[in-house]
């Protein structure tokens, strides 16, 4: 079958790296409630939020990453390289999980408190603790905040096949995921999650952004760059970024919301994150078309030190991001056995981002050590 995708260009996009390092950085932020800094977060001004960005971004990384390969070394190369990573984030993620109880039964047992517990959906452990774990090894039982890497280990899991009819029919394989998005949200589809429930992040639902990023990865975008570049995309833009700012203020401010019909209020407020309400992924997509427009792979900013932090968080973000989901934990545990204080709020949130910062720098670095030197130079005679 004739490929009909275009490969992006060689060469790692920094606007890659900025982006997925303010998504850890945000996701950190946004798992610490009663903090008024994740104020800053894009969450508050929209209906999306850091966890579109990280979806959207794996997507678009996967295919930046593997397609090249899969085209020039096979489908069954490109498969194994995919599995591996999976196999990759699967570890990280039962690391994680391990770790995760075992700080909150440590720190519920040490202060007597055992409604930490309930909080952060581990009190299973206590009367079922072998159905627990390996549901947990499953991926269908997950504590409080541990929703965004099973999805991700779900969705590029399942990605091979996608991404070999994506590098031939890239049109219609998005086409069958936003059918497939529509679809689970019609009839409710979703996977079950133990003891009862469903996923929070749905992925029948939350696998069209991770395809939409591998859609645009390779040439979604660019094809399409006339409608992007129109004024009145633009005009369409900017005003439905302003509609979706007043609406997220009303869910916000209850005096606010009180101001609007109740039709238009019910419609946005709860925002369905979990089968991603198509107002939602519409207001990604926004915020997609005006990155494209205004933030170009070439921009000479990117270079700027300032974001230097934020691009090597991005560039370690397997890594940074486990860092983070622990270190939001002991952050929403600081506060609740401190005053909650501003103070407590603004010294939890940047100690928190300082050591996500420090991981990825020491990761970073020790990644350098374990390249062989270059041979130097000969004299000329």
């Amino acid at each position: 079958m004739k490929i009909n995708a275009t490969l992006p260009e060689k060469g790692r996009d920094l606007r890659l790296d900025l982006l997925r390092g303010i998504a850890n950085w945000a996701i950190f932020l946004d798992h610490i409630p009663d903090n008024v800094v994740n104020w800053i977060t894009t969450r508050n001004y929209g209906f999306s939020d850091a966890a579109d960005l990280f979806v959207f971004i794996s997507g678009y990384t996967a295919s930046f990453v593997y397609a090249r390969m899969m085209l020039e070394r096979g489908f069954l190369v490109g498969a194994t390289r995919l599995t591996k990573r999976v196999w990759q984030l699967y570890v990280a993620h039962i690391i994680l999980f391990v770790v995760y109880i075992a700080a909150i039964s440590y720190l519920a047992l040490r202060f007597g408190d055992s409604e930490i517990i309930n909080e952060f959906n581990v009190a299973g452990l206590v009367d079922q603790a072998t159905e627990t774990l390996r549901q947990g090894l499953l991926l269908k039982f997950k504590p409080v905040n541990l929703d965004v890497l099973p999805l991700y280990i779900v969705l590029m899991g399942f990605f091979p096949p996608v991404l070999w009819m994506m590098l031939r029919q890239p049109n219609l394989t998005m086409i069958v995921s936003l059918v497939l998005w529509l679809s689970a949200r019609h009839f409710g589809w979703n996977f079950q999650s133990y003891p009862a429930g469903t996923w929070y992040f749905n992925p029948y639902c939350w696998q069209v952004l991770f395809v939409f990023g591998s859609w645009c990865a390779l040439g979604g975008a660019r094809k399409n760059r006339g409608v992007i570049d129109s004024p009145i995309t633009l005009y369409i833009c900017f005003a439905y970024l302003a509609f979706a700012l007043v609406m997220t203020m009303a869910g916000r401010f209850p005096d606010f919301g009180a101001m609007f019909p109740d039709w238009l209020y019910g419609a946005f407020n709860p925002n369905d994150k979990t089968n991603l309400a198509p107002y939602r992924f519409l207001h990604f997509v926004v915020i997609v078309i005006l990155v494209i427009r205004f933030l170009p792979k070439d921009w000479r900013g990117l270079e700027w030190k300032v974001f230097d932090p934020l691009i090597v968080c991005g560039q370690q973000s397997l890594a940074v991001f486990c860092v983070g989901v622990f270190l939001s934990f002991v952050g929403h545990f600081e506060l609740m056995m401190s005053s909650g204080s501003l103070f407590a709020q603004l010294f939890v949130s940047v100690t928190g981002i300082a050591i996500m910062t420090v991981v990825a720098y020491y990761i970073s670095w020790s990644k350098r050590q374990d390249k062989p030197l270059k041979a130097p130079a000969p004299k000329p005679a």
